[in-house]
């Protein structure tokens, strides 16, 4: 048969605190969880006030004769202890106690610690030793009535009035106690980890971490990091889903027509960002068509479906008949002296920015950017070669983060309502994960 065990010294408001007349932690917690075998820690002073009146061991008789139930105790005395700020000696002697303690207990049983009772070096000693994980067992913690700190007061202690004065001894009275949610060093290390990865934008590899932790201790974040791990993705319905049962995180922009493009960008910055430069320069060309599309159209008012025919694969095509006499084939076919009507490239679309627009700052940009592209374009098939930052600008005369900044501009020459502080949405979002992890314990 399973058993609670408690184990708990014994502190200056214990047994009945004599200011407010409640229950000291000691009698609190053996009144709530109503333990078996409970282990008494005496120090010189508190062995001296129970050799003079037997004051605890009365208040714990009468309360289990009042909850018609036996239990067994051990007092654990410490008549040397007078120095009772010696955290060292508390943690070893209180490590030793519990392992003789563990040893005669069956997987079934319960050890509970009173944190609340005792110097702050007591209570730090017992907390560190649940910190560290050595034992299985919950720290139990028990606030005043008052919800601070109590007075000690010994001169004139009655403790048979106080019994009798005692008001948790009402039938309903408050259980004050609670478990402190105190994570142990491996789990803090697992959760730093994760903050880490969070931090590095590595959100599949902090997910797969976090399955593996209890799930009371991840329930406040799992999700949103699942979320992350999907956005990077770009798994649109997957961070819907998510986000559908969780206000928590925001997306910055929600318009399907223009989230698919920043989302896109906010993923090469992530890659910028954790030097994954190859990946970053790959990633150019599919959102360059497709910005500079839209420049065209917002810039010029000139739509590329007049002027093409979409293929079977759903490419668009320049279409010769629909192009014959326009100002668009003029400007072609004089570029490129013999226009070959085909697949729309970006290069094509820059060139009728330049001859079209009429900001000369957009211009600027895009040329910069297709020149960018361009330079890159034989830099990313050459996969044996090593690509780093330097390459990049030795390649294109611009840095990854010129490049990225000339990227967010063309977003704002595409009209798409791009604020300046959603380009910080990734950092954002890690905020909020990150605090996430952190509530758990803040509510506790």
């Amino acid at each position: 048969m399973s058993k609670t065990i408690l184990f708990s010294p014994v502190g200056g408001t214990d047994p009945i605190s004599a200011t407010n007349l409640s229950d000291g932690s000691l009698l609190h917690i053996f009144r709530c969880y109503k333990p078996d075998e409970v282990y008494l820690y005496m120090s010189k002073e508190i062995l001296a006030l129970h050799e003079k009146d037997n004051r605890y061991l009365y208040c714990l008789d009468r309360l289990a004769e009042r909850q018609k139930r036996s239990y067994k105790y051990e007092i654990i005395a410490r008549p040397e202890m007078e120095n009772v700020q010696e955290f060292d000696y508390f943690y070893r002697d209180f490590r030793e106690i519990i392992q003789l303690i563990m040893k005669s207990m069956t997987s079934e049983d319960q050890l509970l610690l009173n944190i609340s009772s005792g110097t702050p070096a007591m209570k730090s000693g017992l907390l560190v030793l649940k910190t560290l994980g050595e034992f299985p067992c919950k720290a139990i913690q028990v606030v005043t009535p008052e919800r601070k700190m109590n007075e000690h007061i010994h001169k004139g202690y009655d403790v048979e009035l106080l019994w009798e004065l005692d008001e948790d001894n009402s039938e309903n009275y408050v259980d004050r106690c609670s478990e402190v949610k105190c994570p142990t060093l491996s789990m803090l290390q697992q959760e730093n980890l994760i903050k880490k990865l969070i931090r590095e934008y590595d959100y599949h590899a902090a997910l797969e971490i976090a399955k593996t932790l209890p799930g009371e201790s991840t329930k406040t974040y799992l999700d949103l990091l699942e979320m992350a791990s999907k956005r990077l993705l770009l798994d649109f319905s997957g961070v819907d889903q998510i986000l559908q049962h969780n206000s928590e995180y925001v997306l910055p922009v929600r318009d399907s027509g223009i989230r698919k493009y920043f989302e896109y960008a906010l993923s090469l910055q992530v890659k910028l960002n954790r030097c994954e430069y190859a990946d970053f320069i790959r990633g150019i060309s599919p959102i360059l068509m497709d910005l500079f599309e839209r420049v065209l159209e917002k810039q010029t008012g000139l739509k590329l479906r007049d002027y093409c025919v979409q293929k079977g694969n759903k490419a668009w095509n320049w279409d010769r008949r629909k192009m014959q006499g326009t100002e668009v084939e003029r400007i072609l076919e004089k570029e490129y002296q013999g226009f070959r009507y085909g697949d729309i490239s970006s290069d094509h679309l820059c060139v009728l920015i330049q001859e079209l627009g009429k900001d000369l700052n957009e211009k600027m940009i895009v040329k910069k950017l297709r020149s960018v592209e361009g330079s890159l374009r034989n830099l990313a098939a050459h996969q044996i070669i090593s690509v780093t930052g330097i390459t990049i600008q030795s390649q294109t005369g611009y840095t990854g983060k010129q490049i990225m900044e000339m990227l967010k501009k063309t977003f704002a020459f595409a009209e798409m309502g791009i604020k300046k502080e959603y380009w910080d949405s990734y950092d954002d979002m890690n905020t909020v994960i990150v605090r996430q992890m952190d509530k758990m314990y803040d509510e506790c």
